[in-house]
């Protein structure tokens, strides 16, 4: 039987932890894996991978805390030529429609591929590539490229579009949550439920919302500045753009799952009979509400993240 290396990254000075993590998959050959131990949960690694090395790997829990965490990465190239959910969407958004009604995340679980989620999930493949080649009868329309946008532009986009969208309606639908809490929480406590996880969310994104457009997206505007003047781009307090992305990309995945949670809590938004006007506003504004995020983070992990991260490497490397 194959012996597995373990890395003790608690034995390594924190600015050689991850290069040399990166070193050890980087000289995997595929299906081969590696053991790190750590003291806390090594998540922020699992996003840089993703970030600079793709959905080429594995990433097994083997100990979850509280005083050691063990996790297994193993290389693996079985879907390497394979697009990513993300990717798909990337081309075509209206594909987005068609995974969500299979239940499939395209945006926090963007960089996963069909056979990955299909396997995981139990979904039939076949009806899921019929649903999608439907889609090719109907031709692309060119609006709304977000692709081809200039990451600059596509930040003001972000803000002015989606972050607006929160901002706007963030405290309505708590005060609806919280008010129908209060009244029909005794006799439907998952709505008490709702309440909390969602004012989590509020929270959790106002704080999120602040970071993107006072840190991460002005470094990105620079760096679209200094592509189109030809200059020379200035370190920044936070090191490489993957640094603050890393982190974006993490709080995503945890609005998300605090979305969906609320969605299966709720029976995917269906009411009970003789629910109040403020029992189906409150409803309709939280599907609304997702649906929004899904886009916004869509745009985020999929397309602006990507773009910048690129621009980054290509101005450094001038």
């Amino acid at each position: 039987m194959e012996t597995i290396v373990t890395l003790n990254v608690t034995a390594l000075e924190p600015r050689l932890k991850h290069p040399t993590i990166f070193e050890m998959y980087d000289n995997l050959n595929p299906g081969e894996a590696f053991i790190i131990d750590n003291d806390h949960d090594p998540k922020p690694l699992y996003y840089q991978l993703l970030a600079e090395r793709g959905q080429n790997f594995d990433w097994a829990y083997l100990e979850n805390g509280p005083e050691l965490w063990k996790v297994k990465i193993a290389k693996n190239d079985t879907f390497q030529n394979e697009e990513t959910i993300g990717e798909m969407v990337t081309k075509d958004y209206r594909k987005a429609q068609v995974f969500k009604s299979f239940g499939i995340d395209f945006c926090c679980g963007g960089k996963k591929t069909l056979t990955e989620v299909c396997a995981k999930k139990g979904i039939d493949t076949e009806s899921l590539q019929k649903a999608l080649e439907l889609l090719k009868e109907a031709p692309v329309t060119s609006d709304n490229d977000y692709n081809k946008w200039n990451p600059g532009f596509l930040t003001d986009y972000i803000i002015n579009t989606h972050h607006q969208y929160v901002k706007d309606n963030t405290t309505f639908i708590l005060e609806l949550a919280n008010k129908v809490a209060s009244v029909h929480g005794a006799q439907h406590p998952e709505t008490i439920r709702v309440a909390e996880i969602f004012a989590k969310v509020a929270s959790d994104l106002t704080l999120h919302l602040m970071k993107e457009e006072k840190v991460l997206f002005p470094f990105i505007k620079e760096m679209s500045d200094v592509q189109d003047k030809a200059g020379r781009l200035l370190e920044s307090a936070f090191g490489a753009v993957a640094n603050p992305i890393q982190m974006m990309e993490s709080e995503h995945e945890e609005a998300g799952e605090a979305l969906q949670t609320i969605r299966e809590l709720t029976g995917n938004f269906t009411l009970p009979a003789g629910a109040c006007n403020s029992y189906t506003i409150l409803y309709k504004k939280l599907d609304e509400y997702e649906n929004d995020l899904h886009k916004h983070v869509h745009l985020e992990n999929n397309i602006l993240f990507p773009k910048a991260l690129a621009l980054e490497k290509e101005l450094r490397q001038r």
